[in-house]
């Protein structure tokens, strides 16, 4: 998609009607979801059904953001990860270009800004730190899980090859992080002592390439995507198995389960790309093209 038409698209867009802190209110049966994977970081209102309508009604880039700097915004250029928290309010955006930030969704103003090599996933931890996914690079800062005050001051980091995914489980007090061969589980340290990270356990990918890491919703399983497969790990019994639908497909992207109604989405590379153009759904079955976008990655609010 040419930038003219990007540009036409966003001023079509939806104008969001918002309540406290900027969140969008929806209509009855809509669903918002981000999704990145190129310059643009968007949250589209969905509906339900196989092929559900949508609207755009929220869209950033980092020219958006005056806190970073104009060198800087050449480094949000391929967005590849986008994570709500506080409900939605603020927005944890990484770039494998070399970035990540924290975004008020209401004012588009960063509150966080650091540069991370092929960053690949960001997560929030207690304290208002930050841990970032840094993946494969010829460079010395590459290939690590570091970990950032809310000022951007480098408390911590961990040699992890390929690192891809990160998720802050609270009920276990641990950091899981997914490398291109391993899954690793990291104690943090409490907020405001020493931030350290301390390997508590790790266990072999059965394939290579790890990719995706999130948790299920009320469930002690996290999803893990490789380059050819998909799987549960059991935090409990420290155990992983086959995806129950998806552990023979390769490519994906990303997988996501809505929190209060179920409904799944996944990201799965199209071709020789590493993007694709269309979403996919389940329970219930549905699929969402939307032509001309580079899609990575899609996370419900």
């Amino acid at each position: 998609m040419s930038m003219t038409r990007r540009e036409a698209l966003r001023g079509l867009m939806a104008v969001p009607l918002t309540g406290h802190g900027g969140v969008t209110r929806q209509t009855a049966r809509e669903s918002e979801l981000i999704v990145c994977g190129w310059d643009e970081v968007f949250i589209l209102a969905l509906g339900e059904g196989p092929a559900p309508s949508h609207r755009k009604v929220w869209s950033w880039r980092a020219a958006d953001s005056p806190e970073i700097a104009a060198d800087m915004r050449p480094l949000f250029r391929t967005t590849d990860d986008c994570k709500p928290v506080d409900g939605g309010r603020r927005i944890l955006i990484s770039s494998s270009a070399g970035a990540v930030a924290l975004i008020d969704r209401q004012t588009r103003r960063a509150s966080f800004v650091a540069r991370v090599t092929n960053a690949h996933s960001i997560e929030m931890l207690p304290g208002e730190r930050i841990a970032a996914a840094a993946s494969v690079s010829t460079a010395g800062s590459g290939n690590r899980i570091v970990v950032f005050d809310a000022a951007a001051k480098e408390l911590a980091s961990d040699e992890l090859r390929s690192a891809h995914g990160a998720v802050w489980d609270e009920s276990r007090g641990v950091l899981w992080a997914l490398g291109g061969d391993v899954l690793r589980a990291y104690g943090v340290g409490a907020p405001g002592g020493s931030t350290t990270l301390d390997r508590r356990f790790e266990i072999a990918l059965p394939d290579q390439g790890g990719h995706d890491l999130v948790p299920l919703p009320g469930s002690p399983r996290l999803f893990l995507s490789t380059e050819r497969r998909c799987f549960y790990f059991d935090r409990d019994r420290r155990q992983l198995s086959p995806h129950d639908t998806l552990g023979d497909r390769p490519g994906i992207k990303c997988y996501n389960v809505h929190r209060s109604t179920g409904r799944v989405v996944y990201v799965q590379a199209e071709g020789s790309d590493w993007w694709a153009e269309h979403l996919h759904f389940a329970q219930p079955e549905g699929t969402l093209r939307l032509p001309g976008e580079h899609l990575y990655k899609a996370r419900w609010v």
